[in-house]
């Protein structure tokens, strides 16, 4: 017992400067993502459906309830969208490595995809009955359904790639598993 606080280690370290903590709070960013196909469409996604929901918030748009339904729709996957991209920008989805990212993201894209395309259509069918022609309004709703259309071809090709990320991610998994002895 005599010789034990011999054999602790006491070294202490100073703190990092300001340009270690830079340096890798730089490092922590995921620029490849940034770059990638996926990363390119989710950036996309956010700027035009955050248009789509302030095009329409622009407009008055509260008595109908067909514009309130475009409006959940853009701003849930807008929010959604944007939480999504921070996790992936920031490598927070390598942390919660137990969840199947690849199955989230088809799921999640796959639903945008479809909700955005019933949104497109009730903004698209709701511009002319509740907006005169060349209208502040009017005009409004026009480009709102407009960036609408083009978000949900944003989230479809996103389920695109998803699915055939899932796919990939699913194969592997079982060709991983055929490997594991069985112990039953």
């Amino acid at each position: 017992m005599a010789d034990f606080p011999a054999k602790i280690s006491t070294r202490t370290s100073s703190s990092p400067g300001p340009e270690a903590a830079a340096a890798s709070s730089a490092s922590s960013f995921d620029l490849a993502f940034l770059r990638s196909l996926f990363g390119i469409l989710m950036a996309l996604e956010i700027v035009l459906g955050c248009l789509v929901w302030a095009l329409i918030a622009d407009t008055y748009y509260q008595p109908y309830p067909s514009y309130g339904w475009v409006m959940f729709v853009a701003i849930f996957f807008w929010l959604v969208t944007v939480i999504i991209f921070g996790m992936y920008l920031l490598k927070l989805q390598a942390k919660l490595y137990m969840i199947p990212w690849p199955l989230v993201l088809m799921v999640f894209n796959v639903s945008a995809a479809v909700l955005y395309a019933t949104a497109f259509i009730t903004s698209a069918a709701s511009v002319e009955p509740f907006s005169w022609p060349h209208s502040p309004d009017y005009n409004r709703r026009a480009s709102a359904s407009f960036f609408a259309c083009l978000v949900m071809i944003g989230y479809g090709v996103s389920a695109c790639l998803s699915i055939r990320a899932w796919k990939a991610y699913g194969s592997s998994t079982a060709t991983s598993q055929g490997t594991v002895p069985n112990h039953a």
